[in-house]
């Protein structure tokens, strides 16, 4: 065997990895992949705008069946019924559902959201002063479900079925399964009233980032704990992963530079997918704790009907959620060439 394939470290070495030697094969194609990755691409973001426009049309439908007339919020219940049906029509809200929804379109494409009913301004304008805050907290937590996701994950699998890796995943599955909302009050209540370790509500200080990021990002600790724990299980008795501690290598470099490695590529899927739901999730956490982002302009303006903040909100996150898809699947498509690969099947 030696003689027909060269030395045997180079025979061995080319089962080292076999993410790295697929790369290196596809990739020998040349310019011949390039149209299949521009298909691929054109693909996505076709798929994206679809999605985009599914989540404007659902948001305008759901906002317009809710209960209560806008301009009688506005103009209270003192109003007249002539005051109220010349506010609707100064609001457009006295026409066809159809011919709103024709003109709310095209509002968007020259990227006109409308103003607050309330506060007499552009309601993308809202959006995007609380935009800052919303993306602060979502990329805090996502950092912290990295760090103690893969380093939990690991430990899991490397300590399986013992003491550790039962601890882990019981405390995963229960993290998973606990609603965002009770979690935030719980450690409201043990942190900031019991214990008055941290600020309970607002965001002047660092301090106020730990108990809102912990919330937000328990569920996707839990998540990525689990993925990592059965992706190392998976690959940890592969045949490149036996090759490569024949050649000698330390098990920490085995693991590290081998297994990790071919384990993380459906988690960095899953990292993109889930920054996304992160956006959405902060709908609750600054609910919870006060915190002036988009998610709580989202509920304040349910609470008061305003239509246009509303839509303007659901879009910033739709359009967040959409980006971070398109990007994880192009990275994806760059990272494993054979997904460009099957773009036209």
């Amino acid at each position: 065997m030696p003689t027909e394939l060269g030395t045997s470290k180079e025979y061995l070495d080319g089962f080292a990895c076999p993410v790295a030697h697929d790369v290196r094969a596809v990739d020998g194609l040349g310019w011949a992949a390039e149209p299949r990755m521009r298909t691929y691409v054109l693909k996505r973001i076709f798929y994206s705008i679809f999605v985009l426009w599914g989540a404007i049309t659902i948001v305008f439908i759901v906002v317009r069946v809710l209960p209560a007339d806008p301009a009688l919020l506005i103009l209270g219940p003192d109003a007249t019924v002539a005051q109220v049906e010349a506010l609707r029509e100064q609001l457009g809200l006295n026409v066809p559902l159809v011919a709103q929804y024709f003109q709310y379109l095209g509002d968007i494409l020259r990227f006109d959201f409308g103003d607050s009913y309330r506060l007499k301004v552009p309601a993308m304008e809202l959006v995007l002063q609380r935009a800052p805050a919303t993306l602060a907290l979502a990329t805090v937590a996502l950092v912290i479900s990295l760090v103690t996701g893969l380093v939990f994950g690991l430990i899991a699998a490397l300590r399986v079925n013992k003491f550790a890796d039962r601890v882990i995943s019981a405390v995963s599955i229960a993290a998973q399964a606990l609603p965002q909302f009770w979690i935030g009050l719980v450690l409201v209540l043990i942190f900031a009233k019991w214990l008055k370790l941290l600020p309970s509500a607002g965001d002047s200080t660092p301090a106020h980032f730990i108990l809102p990021a912990l919330t937000l990002s328990l569920a996707f600790t839990a998540l990525l704990t689990r993925l990592t724990r059965s992706g190392l299980l998976e690959v940890v008795n592969e045949g490149y992963i036996q090759t490569a501690r024949a050649k000698g290598l330390r098990e920490r470099t085995v693991i590290v530079s081998h297994a990790v490695r071919n384990a993380l590529i459906p988690i960095v899927t899953v990292v993109g997918l889930q920054f996304g739901q992160l956006l959405g999730g902060t709908v609750i956490v600054e609910t919870v704790f006060a915190w002036p982002g988009v998610g709580r302009l989202l509920v304040q303006s349910i609470e008061n009907r305003d239509y246009d903040v509303i839509q303007a909100a659901v879009i910033f996150l739709a359009v967040g959620f959409v980006t971070i898809n398109l990007v994880v699947d192009i990275a994806y498509g760059v990272i494993d060439p054979r997904i460009r690969l099957g773009a036209r099947r």
